[in-house]
């Protein structure tokens, strides 16, 4: 069950950074393939980063229990920089969410013909139709998309691999002559961290804080770090070898695999759309739990505001977009990884104490429910003392811990446990606080 709940994490982790801008090949084009062969060490830094940044954004996630964002800002940073984090990643999510609709647009009319505002439509609908979902089910959407532009980027690399161009020394010369937003590739990099980052964090903490065990967030944030690097090294190496198609498209990995056969082109309009997809509904769903926390009440109104403003905007044009709104996005997304990253080294002993707290929770919990178990009542001080001890409140991690075990009872084959006869009102944390006493 952890293995199955960690492999989930991870595809929800990397459908989070794969998003439009790497589906379409844009984002390593310009930050990566534009600097030929020294691409690959930036490829390598930006990886090792990834994988460390996903360990720590989704524990982080699941120790401070995160519904948005600002919930582990405001717990790990000052004040006046947690407002601004906060003020940036707003910004962000809302601008990358418009990025995102225009690249709808930009990729139904590179294949298809349609008007660019006919994709673009149709993107706002979907993306509107999935804001209804909980987080749970948000989350899985995002996750199953992910194995699809995996299947792509795996097709692509070995056609490149077995159809090699002539002369792969004119392949990289050409690629250095490519216009990259950012002049160093050690820089491009780092700015590459901290779009992708600072574009995936809302959501990577709000799933997180669905999860309780934050060393089964912590594997998932890791091994979907070292998924994207993979990922990243395959892409940069397939549009290095087609430098000579790159430099004419928008959307250089649909240009690719049409130019094999109109076929492959044809399925991969479907992932690149799925995959704007993935990217708008994580942005303005997040968008919209951040702009309504504490009013959750408000949060459709809100939704459905800032996709249609989104929408608006979106009709200046994706490759456009693109260049002037990632760099600087970059910028500050950097250091919200340093803050991230330094908070939670600093926190590292408390996320491993509050992960064998509830692991201790959950343990007796699963005794107490179970029916063909025996049950020491004296055990409910030792889980009254470690809810008293916990950084999430009391109430909510009983209830949290409490629907878990249920779930996986029923689950398991080996237990006859129904969850329909389960009443979680039968259990008041005050009981267990009282027995702590």
């Amino acid at each position: 069950m952890t293995t199955s709940r960690s492999f989930a994490i991870a595809m929800s982790f990397v459908g989070l950074l794969v998003g439009a801008g790497f589906a379409t090949g844009q984002e390593v084009v310009q930050y990566f393939t534009s600097f030929g062969v020294h691409g690959v060490w930036g490829i390598i830094v930006a990886g090792a980063i990834m994988t460390l940044a996903g360990t720590v954004f989704l524990q982080l996630g699941s120790y401070f229990h995160a519904s948005e964002h600002n919930t582990v800002f405001r717990q790990v940073t000052h004040p006046i920089i947690s407002k601004l984090l906060d003020i940036s990643v707003i910004i962000t999510l809302f601008s990358i969410g418009f990025v995102m609709l225009a690249g709808a647009g930009s990729s139904m009319s590179q294949q298809f013909g349609w008007p660019t505002w006919a994709g673009s439509t149709l993107m706002l609908v979907l993306v509107m139709a999935c804001g209804l979902l909980d987080v749970n089910k948000v989350s899985t959407v995002i996750g199953a998309v992910t194995p699809l532009i995996i299947i792509a980027v795996v097709f692509v690399s070995i056609y490149t691999l077995l159809n090699m161009p002539s002369d792969p020394a004119a392949m990289m010369e050409l690629s250095s002559q490519i216009d990259s937003p950012v002049s160093n590739w050690l820089v491009s990099a780092l700015n590459y961290n901290g779009l992708a980052l600072i574009l995936a964090v809302s959501m990577s903490l709000v799933i997180g804080g669905d999860h309780l065990d934050p060393h089964e967030a912590g594997r998932g944030g890791f091994w979907g770090g070292i998924t994207y690097t993979a990922l990243m090294g395959l892409a940069f190496f397939a549009l290095l070898m087609n430098a000579d198609k790159v430099m004419v498209s928008d959307i250089p990995m649909l240009y690719i695999l049409s130019s094999i056969h109109p076929v492959l082109g044809f399925v991969m309009s479907i992932i690149i759309f799925l995959m704007i997809f993935n990217t708008a509904i994580g942005m303005f769903y997040a968008l919209g739990k951040r702009l309504s926390a504490g009013r959750e009440e408000r949060y459709l109104p809100i939704f459905i505001v800032g996709c249609l403003a989104g929408y608006a905007v979106s009709f200046f044009g994706f490759k456009t977009l693109m260049a002037f709104v990632y760099p600087v996005i970059g910028y500050i997304g950097m250091f919200m990884v340093v803050v991230l990253v330094y908070a939670w080294l600093i926190s590292f002993k408390d996320i491993k104490d509050e992960a064998r707290r509830r692991a201790r929770i959950k343990a007796l919990l699963r005794l107490k429910l179970r029916p063909d178990h025996e049950y020491d009542e004296a055990k409910d001080a030792v889980i009254g003392e470690e809810l008293k001890e916990s950084v999430v409140d009391e109430e909510e991690l009983l209830t949290n811990v409490l629907e878990e075990v249920a779930d996986d009872l029923h689950k398991d084959d080996a237990v006859d446990f129904d969850v329909e006869d389960f009443d979680i009102d039968d259990h008041d944390v005050d009981e267990y606080l009282e027995a702590a006493r």
